[in-house]
């Protein structure tokens, strides 16, 4: 604590409220009404005496000044109270000039709001050593989830920088949130073990990973190899279907490292290019060579259908064996075309074999036999169900009418049904 300085002016006139000097130089002190010797300065006169002594006790007042600015600004309470304990023992020696009662009266003012003041800081520090271990377990709980995730749920990219992140937390913590050397110990040694777990497990992830990524890498290769190897074949069925098994291999393979699949990839799909292209252009070139043969087979396809609608369906079907005969010498046509005009001779040929189909069920001599026979029974009946009628309408009762109609107008369809089997 600073002191004031000694060339600094006394108010004499203060200091003579609380103090006096006698005639042989000795000097006193007023305190509660009680007068106590404070002391002697040789060779000095009354005033300069009183002045040395009250000049003294402005000293300490100064230095109370300054304790109570210290508690003002919420300094440790235990070093305030250290600093009121020596300014007290000054106090209670009595050595100085001036103002006890009031001096003593800031002091346990002091001591009160010390007091207070050791309280509120005690709670602060309760609090932040709360929060500090309420920090502190939120840190270690985080990386022990992270370390008891499932590998296959695991993300590890983002693990691992969030292991990171708890790191630096954990050290800010330490710089800034102080807590119990006992506890954090204890903490720490649950966090240490979880980032050690994590890194271990990590690390093994990886290798496995690096031994699947390799196991792809040959596998895919091995297909790459076969499929550089038949490039270049012109056997365009077999090495096409030879192709779509290797296409079929290769996506049973799961996939490795992204770097590593594309670059394979785009080998393969080389290698498929080389020979597909290949058999295009063979493709083009055999379309344009068959170009003459689509407008042969385009002419057949409409005489062929002039055969439609079938009235003779034995000159038709005739007709259409010697446009069948034409279409198998005019040879194929582009690949493109052939579904298309196929499906349509096939259309005409069913056409006029269901022309045939449908004569030769009505002219079946055996059905038609049947029919004639039945028809006849009908037409015998027609006479006695219109004699029904007759005497029901004579009746004049309509129900009996209604009923005689109805019979008779079925017996008259199921005959109109049979005429169409009856030999013409």
């Amino acid at each position: 604590m600073t002191t004031k300085s000694d060339d600094m002016p006394v108010n004499l006139e203060q200091a003579r409220k609380f103090g006096r000097v006698s005639d042989d130089g000795h000097v006193f002190v007023l305190v509660d009404g009680e007068e106590f010797a404070v002391g002697q300065l040789p060779n000095a006169s009354a005033d300069e005496a009183l002045a040395y002594f009250a000049r003294k006790f402005e000293n300490v007042q100064a230095q109370v000044t300054l304790l109570e600015s210290r508690v003002a600004n919420n300094a440790p309470a235990a070093e305030l109270q250290k600093n009121l304990e020596s300014l007290a023992s000054m106090v209670a020696v009595r050595n100085m000039v001036g103002d006890y009662a009031s001096l003593q009266q800031r002091l346990t003012t002091i001591h009160e709001k010390i007091s207070s003041l050791g309280v509120a800081q005690r709670e602060r520090r309760e609090a932040e050593r709360e929060r500090g271990l309420k920090l502190r377990e939120e840190i270690v709980l985080e990386a022990e989830k992270i370390v008891a995730t499932p590998e296959d749920q695991i993300n590890w990219r983002n693990s691992f920088s969030r292991m990171g992140e708890l790191f630096n937390a954990w050290k800010q913590a330490q710089r800034t949130v102080h807590v119990p050397k006992a506890l954090e110990d204890e903490l720490w040694v649950r966090f240490r073990a979880a980032r050690t777990a994590f890194e271990r497990n990590r690390r093994a992830h990886f290798s496995k990973m690096d031994e699947h990524n390799d196991r792809v890498k040959r596998a895919k290769e091995e297909i790459i190899a076969r499929a550089e190897q038949i490039q270049h074949s012109t056997e365009w069925a077999e090495t096409g279907r030879e192709y779509a098994a290797l296409m079929r291999s290769w996506r049973e393979i799961p996939r490795g490292s992204r770097q590593s699949d594309d670059a394979l990839w785009t080998r393969f799909r080389a290698a498929q290019d080389v020979f597909f292209d290949a058999r295009a252009a063979a493709e083009a070139e055999l379309d344009e060579k068959y170009a003459a043969n689509l407008a042969v087979k385009e002419a057949l396809l409409v005489e062929a259908r002039a055969l439609l609608p079938v009235e003779d369906p034995k000159a038709a079907k005739a007709a259409f064996a010697k446009i069948q005969d034409r279409w198998d010498a005019a040879g194929m046509v582009p690949r493109n075309d052939v579904r298309r005009v196929n499906s349509e001779l096939a259309k005409i040929q069913a056409e006029i074999d269901g022309a045939e189909q449908a004569k030769w069920k009505r002219t079946d001599p055996a059905k038609t036999a049947r029919a004639n026979s039945l028809l006849a029974q009908i037409e015998q009946s027609l006479a006695a169900l219109e004699a029904d009628l007759a005497a029901a309408q004579a009746s004049g009762d309509a129900k009996k009418i209604a009923k005689a109609t109805e019979a008779l107008e079925a017996r008259r369809a199921w005959a109109a049904t049979l005429q169409g089997f009856e030999v013409k």
